[in-house]
């Protein structure tokens, strides 16, 4: 873990002074102190990350009933599980007697979960299901004891959790890309591989760099040979255009190229992100591999090759870019001051065979090498904005325009509950 010194003099006063000051300066990278306060990173958790549609898992990751992955969100821990009938829930990992954890391993399957600590046993839909020796309390109801749990929707095979109790509606945002994310048929594709990138910098600058093409020229040699989003849309319009001017009959599917976009102030509702664009590969190139061409069979209904790549977000920490024969899904999540979880999840269609139909290193080959690449950039930029003598610049107003909603949204965010 990244260690960085932090204010000693920290207060809630002092948090709403910075917010001020960067308000008063749009267009600016924000100050040091957001990315070193340790109050202002439990606001974030509280007001951002806890109120917001979070992936989660693949429906295929908990297929059957008693299937579970854990999801660790901060010092949290949430626990994805299908039931006995079916059903999937969002538990709490959290007994409801003392607080010990009720389940340890990352995944597995369960018929049921057991307190460790004093052996409270609780079903897989997160009622209570024995409390030892508890019948001799006056008054205590095994129902009002289950685990505490987050809400849960399933769109297209995609599980997403909200851990606020007043979640709004995800579903109804989502339905807005139905059209071009429907074109994978995720529901029924396969996880070849997924990978959990720990790095050593606060979770805002991981989520930044993502935002923001601005150093794909400069940092990702391959991903930017491929992809035309390394340059400004001025000097790649033909390029994009062409590509969408032929890709619903290239791949058969109605409505591949709509764009749509709802995030950070503009979402339908808080934490509820939602974005759509389809952008061009460079002529000769097919997909986001090594060398540009195929890895695996066609995803779900696509037909062949258009030259583009989906750009999806759903939510304000998920995202996917979506390639005619693989998927890679981005899930950014703080798991402390200083360390950020970046996992990567790429899927193939569900009838691909390992060893036969793809090969998983080289269907992983760029996402993987351009996320070490980004490891190693966002590192350095975290050794940087924790300098003394750091001063935020301007921001690139087209490249880094995204990365502007997204600060907007934070600042004007925090500043309401302040």
């Amino acid at each position: 873990m990244k260690l960085i010194a932090t204010d000693v003099d920290d207060s809630i006063q002092k948090m709403n002074n910075m917010l001020r000051a960067e308000l008063e300066r749009p267009g600016h990278a924000i100050a040091s102190y957001f990315y070193r306060s340790h109050l202002v990173y439990q606001q974030e958790l509280t007001e951002l990350v806890f109120r917001s549609w979070l992936y989660a898992c693949h429906v295929s990751e908990i297929a059957a009933p008693g299937d579970y992955q854990l999801l660790e969100i901060g010092e949290d821990s949430v626990i994805l599980v299908r039931d006995a009938a079916g059903e999937i829930h969002a538990l709490m990992n959290i007994c409801r007697h003392r607080g010990a954890r009720v389940c340890e391993e990352s995944s597995g399957n369960r018929k049921t979960f057991v307190c460790p600590y004093h052996g409270w046993v609780y079903n897989t839909d997160g009622s209570l299901k024995a409390a030892r020796e508890m019948e001799i309390l006056e008054g205590f109801d095994p129902s009002d004891h289950g685990l505490k749990r987050a809400s849960v929707v399933v769109f297209m095979g995609l599980v997403f959790v909200n851990c606020d109790p007043g979640a709004p509606d995800f579903r109804g945002p989502l339905q807005n890309i139905a059209q071009p994310l429907g074109a994978y048929d995720l529901e029924h594709a396969k996880v070849a591989h997924r990978q959990t990138y720990r790095v050593d910098a606060n979770w805002k600058l991981v989520l930044e760099n993502y935002l923001e093409c601005y150093h794909c020229a400069t940092s990702h040699r391959a991903y930017a040979r491929m992809h035309t989003l390394k340059e400004r849309d001025c000097k790649v319009e033909p390029i994009v255009q062409a590509m969408l001017d032929r890709t619903e009959e290239v791949t058969g599917v109605k409505g591949m190229g709509n764009g749509y976009e709802r995030i950070y102030l503009d979402a339908e509702a808080f934490g509820a992100c939602v974005y759509h664009s389809r952008y061009g590969l460079y002529d000769g190139f097919l997909t986001g591999s090594e060398n540009g061409q195929p890895v695996a069979p066609l995803m779900g209904h696509i037909q062949d090759y258009d030259g583009g790549a989906g750009d999806f977000q759903m939510g304000p920490l998920s995202f996917m870019l979506n390639y005619p024969d693989h998927c890679v899904l981005y899930r950014f999540i703080p798991r402390s001051l200083t360390a950020t979880d970046m996992e990567v999840v790429w899927f193939v269609n569900g009838d691909a065979r390992e060893g036969v139909d793809y090969d998983r290193e080289k269907v992983t080959w760029l996402w993987h090498n351009t996320t070490l690449e980004d490891e190693y950039i966002i590192t350095r930029n975290s050794e940087g904005v924790n300098s003394h003598f750091f001063e935020p610049g301007p921001y690139h107003p087209e490249f880094e325009a995204t990365l502007q909603q997204f600060v907007n949204w934070y600042l004007e965010t925090l500043s309401r509950v302040a």
